[in-house]
C-alpha cells in the first residue's frame, strides 16, 4: 500500500509514510471488509459513512504539516483511522462525530488500540469545538458546501486547516492558512468526500 499508493503518487513526508506503514488499517473496518482493508478505495462503516482510501489520508496528513507538537481539531472521526494517524503525529488530538454508533464504535476501538491523547464529542462538527479552541490544525474529513465561517474564529494565526469544499458529491480539497488578512487557501486536488452534515454544512434533506 505504502509503496504503491502513497510512494508513487507524490506522498513524501517520512513521517506520514512511517505511520501509515505501521498503522493497521485493517482493525478500522468491519471483519467482512478486512481483505479489502488496505486497497485504494473508500470502504463503508455503517451509517452511509466511509472510511476514507490511503492516499486521501496521507494526502491530507501531508497538508497538515504536522511536526508533533501540535493541537489539532478533526471534524469527522468516523472510523477512527484518521484519528489514529493524527494522535501519531500531534501532541492532542480533539475529534468530533455527529453519529452516535459511529462515535462509540471509534472511541472503543482508540482507546483499546492504547491512545490517551484523543479527546471525543459527539455534536455538531460544522459548528468546531469553541471552548477548546484555538488549534493549530484543524481536517475536515467531509465535503462542506462552503469553507465554515468558524475556522477564522477557531484556528490559531499560522495555523493549517485542510477541507474538501464543493457540491455534495464532488469537490476540491483545499489547504487554508490562516494570515493577518483571512484564510490564505490553495486547492490541493478534486476529490469526493460523504457531505458535511449541520447547521453550517448541508441539511441532510438536501443532500444527493
Amino acid at each position: 500500500m505504502v509503496d504503491e499508493q502513497l510512494r508513487a503518487r507524490g506522498i513524501h513526508d517520512r513521517h506520514v509514510l512511517r505511520i501509515m506503514e505501521a498503522m493497521p488499517r485493517h482493525l478500522f473496518v468491519d471483519d467482512t471488509l478486512a481483505a479489502r482493508a488496505y486497497s485504494d478505495h473508500a470502504l463503508p462503516i455503517g451509517d452511509e459513512q466511509t472510511i476514507s482510501q490511503p492516499y486521501m489520508v496521507a494526502l491530507m496528513t501531508q497538508a497538515l504539516d504536522l511536526t508533533g507538537n501540535e493541537k489539532v481539531l478533526e471534524i469527522g472521526t468516523g472510523s477512527g483511522y484518521q484519528t489514529a494517524i493524527l494522535a501519531e503525529l500531534a501532541e492532542r488530538v480533539f475529534t468530533i462525530e455527529r453519529i452516535p454508533a459511529i462515535a462509540a464504535a471509534a472511541r472503543e476501538r482508540l482507546t483499546a488500540l492504547g491512545y490517551t491523547n484523543v479527546v471525543f464529542r459527539c455534536a455538531d462538527g460544522t459548528l468546531g469545538w469553541r471552548e477548546m479552541a484555538p488549534f493549530d490544525r484543524i481536517l475536515i474529513t467531509a465535503g462542506a458546501p462552503r469553507m465554515p465561517a468558524f475556522l477564522e474564529e477557531q484556528l490559531r494565526p499560522g495555523g493549517i486547516a485542510v477541507v474538501p469544499v464543493g457540491e455534495s458529491e464532488n469537490q476540491s480539497l483545499v489547504k487554508a492558512t490562516r494570515t493577518e488578512d483571512g484564510l490564505a487557501q490553495r486547492v490541493l486536488c478534486g476529490c469526493t468526500f460523504v457531505p458535511l452534515i449541520g447547521r453550517e454544512g448541508w441539511a441532510s434533506g438536501n443532500v444527493g
